[in-house]
């Protein structure tokens, strides 16, 4: 079920993505040659903690099966999911971070992808491709369109640059929990699925592989990879649908 979310909820709702945004950008700016991963996890849980928040995505999951860590680090091949550990980033690396907040109840959710140093150039423009990918998904996602026109938005985008989109994960509500109804995928065809409407909240988060867009699960049963091994980018904003189109919540400010 669809939660349309009520003026003051909203409001709740954009004061966490404030704080996912702002935690992104603290972060961003530690990615490095020689960073070791798991350090971009500890700086991000404390940001969190440190402006009243709680990392969202830390014990997310079934019982016995809980992500581990407070934000998801995806270098390279690795799509989504990954675990933050002892790996050093190495100059050339591409690395998605991917976090949610939870502060006072309300929930944010809002993902980059960052080259490490000097990057090649299809690198660059799969990042710049995916980028742009979910800002022509934003640019659909008016009261009155359908989910569909997101989708093809930002598949179209995709596929005019020559990279493809991964179709097992998708976007989805958020707001009143991590993840809610509805799933966006990131294709599909126009004029299809649910209809948008004031007061919805959607995290829209492309995934855009260098290749083709078949994924395999990594060995730890959380990381996504490309199943043929090329780059894989991602990006991510949680946006609340208004009369007069869109606002999108997750940029950093003032928390």
């Amino acid at each position: 079920m669809v939660i349309i979310k009520t003026s003051h909820e909203i409001e709740q709702i954009k004061k966490s993505c404030v704080l996912t945004a702002n935690t992104i950008k603290f972060v961003a700016e530690k990615i490095k040659p020689g960073v070791k991963t798991r350090s971009l996890d500890q700086m991000a849980e404390s940001f969190i903690i440190k402006h009243g928040g709680k990392p969202s995505f830390k014990g997310y999951g079934l019982p016995g099966n809980e992500f581990p860590a407070s934000i998801c680090v995806s270098i390279n091949d690795e799509i989504v999911h990954g675990i933050p550990g002892d790996r050093l980033l190495q100059e050339g690396d591409i690395v998605g971070i991917d976090i949610g907040t939870n502060l006072n109840g309300y929930f944010g959710d809002s993902a980059v992808t960052v080259g490490v140093g000097k990057i090649s150039k299809i690198a660059q423009k799969l990042i710049e491709t995916t980028k742009e990918s979910l800002f022509a998904g934003i640019k659909a996602a008016i009261s009155g369109n359908y989910i569909g026109d997101i989708s093809n938005a930002i598949q179209s985008t995709a596929e005019r640059n020559h990279f493809s989109v991964v179709r097992e994960f998708v976007g989805h509500g958020v707001g009143l929990k991590v993840h809610e109804d509805p799933q966006i995928p990131n294709y599909g065809r126009s004029k299809t699925g649910l209809r948008l409407e004031k007061g919805m909240v959607l995290a829209l988060e492309p995934m855009v592989n260098e290749g083709d867009y078949h994924t395999i699960y990594g060995q730890d049963g959380w990381t996504v990879k490309t199943a043929d091994g090329k780059l894989s980018a991602h990006f991510e904003h949680s946006i609340a649908i208004t009369m007069e189109g869109n606002e999108i919540l997750t940029l950093a400010g003032e928390s």
